[in-house]
Formats: structure tokens, sequence, C-alpha cells
């Protein structure tokens, strides 16, 4: 069965959360943005893209055809299945150019009216339909998103199983009791691809030692982890932490640990509501930079966290910003060393300051005796979003302050 994967705007993170999650190096590109895995497996796709922050959709690819537009409607009309009411339809198109699919759609329409099929053909002024139109418009409970890839001479022909729940991911973000904006907040999709970088499983122990309003841990409790600890040096930080986690679990589903959503194991049903998630939660008020006098040495399997990137407003002096963060990280490096496990990762966002003259990031000689994890295969490591230095780029145009995305490893 082959499977395809929409990736976020930034290709290189989106591909690295992907592959780290899937565990496979069978993943192809056949397109800027689209990933796709042929594999025995079924893929329970609106499981797995709860868990995926770096996924705009998740599909199954059924047909290979010419680029023709009959060839195109015989593959698509076995699955133009009615469903009650209206039968509602649109088409993504991904690949070099453009792709003329007007024909396609008005024959379509045709064969739908012609079995007595009410039907309305969904339409949008990109090649593409966003996630938030297609989850609008009903396309996947109601009708049908039908994707198609060009590779070369041919068009891969595929279905949409699942969007990005877009909602969640915003209510998550914005709606929580306790935000921080002056120290800034780290997005919940952001926050699950740095979890799935770290390819820790369920039962072991995930630190985040700058814990902040806990985006991390809501974030990890969600997706089934059991074993959390926050730390911070504000007392603040883990009151807010403590009232998001209780917030987060009394209004969004968990993850069950023990399912697997890449072989199709049965989840609580989507019309369940919500439920208090479980796991062993520690929050404690410790500094970083003395966190081994609190935690046993090689007691942690991985290390997932977002310190302070320093300040964001009013005029700040870069250079001196960046030796008080260097400072800062080498101190706690050296602590993460002691309490992390043999082999254990550290996944860590470190600010990359945009200025006039430049772009200024911190010094990679702070990481001591660990060693760097590169994201992506020697194959991928061009894809945009990638620093050149084995780490990745996260940020919009206009931002002064990007975030830079390391894998380190004991």
């Amino acid at each position: 069965m082959k499977y395809f994967f929409i990736l976020g705007t930034n290709q290189a993170i989106s591909f690295a959360e992907l592959s780290a999650v899937l565990d496979k190096t069978a993943l192809t590109l056949p397109y800027a943005n689209v990933a796709i895995i042929d594999q025995a497996e079924i893929i329970d796709a609106e499981q797995l893209i709860k868990r995926l922050g770096g996924i705009i959709k998740i599909g199954r690819l059924f047909a290979e055809t010419k680029v023709d537009t009959a060839a195109m409607l015989s593959a698509i009309k076995p699955l133009a299945r009615p469903a009650p009411g209206k039968f509602k339809f649109g088409f993504s198109y991904y690949g070099p150019g453009r792709l003329n699919l007007k024909p396609l759609g008005m024959e379509l329409k045709k064969f739908l009216s012609g079995n007595g099929t009410s039907c309305r053909w969904v339409v949008s002024r990109e090649p593409t339909l966003s996630s938030v139109v297609v989850e609008q418009n009903g396309l996947l409970k109601n009708g049908a998103e039908f994707v198609l890839i060009r590779t070369g001479n041919k068009i891969l022909i595929g279905q949409t199983l699942a969007v990005q729940p877009f909602k969640d991911l915003e209510m998550r973000d914005y709606g929580r009791p306790a935000r921080d904006d002056l120290s800034g907040m780290l997005p919940p999709k952001l926050a699950q691809i740095l979890i799935n970088l770290a390819r820790v499983k369920k039962t072991e122990k995930l630190l985040d030692p700058f814990c902040g309003s806990g985006t991390v841990l809501t974030e990890a409790a969600l997706m089934g982890y059991q074993n959390l600890i926050g730390t911070d040096a504000s007392k603040k930080a883990i009151d807010d932490t403590e009232k998001n986690l209780k917030w987060t679990l009394q209004n969004f589903q968990f993850f069950p640990p023990q399912r697997d959503p890449v072989k199709a194991v049965a989840i609580f049903p989507a019309t369940a509501g919500p439920r208090q998630g479980g796991g062993n939660f520690q929050l404690n008020t410790i500094d970083a930079t003395k966190i081994s006098e609190s935690l046993k040495s090689n007691s942690v399997d991985a290390i997932v966290t977002e310190p302070f990137l320093g300040p964001q407003r009013g005029k700040i002096d870069t250079r001196a910003t960046v030796r008080e963060l260097e400072n800062l990280y080498a101190a706690s490096l050296a602590q993460f060393h002691k309490i992390l496990k043999p082999g254990g990762r550290i996944v860590m966002i470190w600010p990359v300051f945009n200025t006039p003259s430049g772009r200024i990031m911190l010094s990679q000689k702070i990481i001591s005796r660990l060693k760097i994890v590169p994201p992506l295969s020697q194959a991928n490591q061009t894809l945009p979003g990638t620093t050149g230095r084995q780490t990745l780029l996260y940020g919009r145009e206009g931002q002064k302050v990007w975030r830079e995305i390391i894998i380190l490893e004991k």
C-alpha cells in the first residue's frame, strides 16, 4: 500500500519528523512538499496526523495514469461513491507547472449527476486545497479530496484520509489558561515535532528542563508519553505548566501509549468525549544549570526543550545576548550530559538572530562531549530548511529571531 504525506512549509523539518516517526528509509520525495511510502502495514491516518506537527495531509495512493483526463477520470470513478446528502469533491495538484483540472471536474460532475447523485465541486484559487477548505467543506466525511501528484509523464492519484487538526492546535496554542507572551510561546505543532525527533519510547523518561508554560509536556502527554518531568528556574513557569497540563488533559483526547497508528490498531472512536490522561508527571522549580543536584546521573532517556531565547523586544545588543546565551546553554548542557543515559538524545531549540549585517548563530563549541545527530540522511540534507551544520531552521520571513533545531546525543 502506498501512502502520501503533504509536508508543511518547513520541508526539511517535516521530512525529518516523518522519517523519525515511521522509522523508515523507504520514504521518497517525488515533489518538493510530497513524501510517499510503500509498506505492508495499514496506516490509521486520522490518529497518526494528530501526533505529526509538520504534516498537513495524509492519504492513500490508488492509481497511476497518463496525464490524460479520460484516464484520470476512469481511475477516480470507483471512489466517487455517493454519500448521504450532497457529494462534495475537490482536487489538489502537486507537481511542476499547472494542471488544467476543469475538464476532469466537469466530467466527474457529469458522471455523478448521471447516476442521480447531487454533487458540488469545491474549488480554490490555488492548485491545492488547504486543510481548512477540506475540513470546512466536509470533503473527508461527505465526499472526497482527490490528490494528483505528477512524476515525469505520469500522474499518481490518491485520496486524502486526514488533514492536520488545525482547530485543536489553535485552541491549545491560544486557548490555554496560562500564557507568557513576554518570554515567548512554543507552538504546539513545533513541540510535537521536537518530541518526535527525540525518538523516545512512550514508557521512557522525558524531561523539559526549561518547561515555561508546559507546551512540550502537554503535547507529550497527549501523544501518550507516561513518564514526564518538567523543571524551570521560575516558580510561575511551574504553576503555569500545572494549570495547562490539567486543562489540556481535561479538554483533549490523549493518545493511548500502547496503540500504534502505523499498524491501524483501533483507537477510541472519534465521537468520544474529553478524557482524562494518565501518566506520571513531576514538576519542580530547578535551575537547569544545577539540575544534576536534583536528578540522578544517567536517569533521563531524552531531553526536549526550548530555553530562553533572549529578549524579543526593544533595542538588543545581539552580540552580548549571544555570549550570555552561550554561557547559559553551555552550563546547562554540561548538566544534561550528567543526567542523560548513554545513547540518550537532546532535542533543543537555539535562537538564530537575523540582523541587517547577516544571520548570527550560537557556536556549536558549547555542546562539549555531546555529539550532533544529523536529522536527515545525506541525500536529503539540501532540503529547504537545513542549515549546512546538520541542524534545521524554523522561522518565517520578517522574523527577527528564528529557531534552530539541534539534535544531540550522549
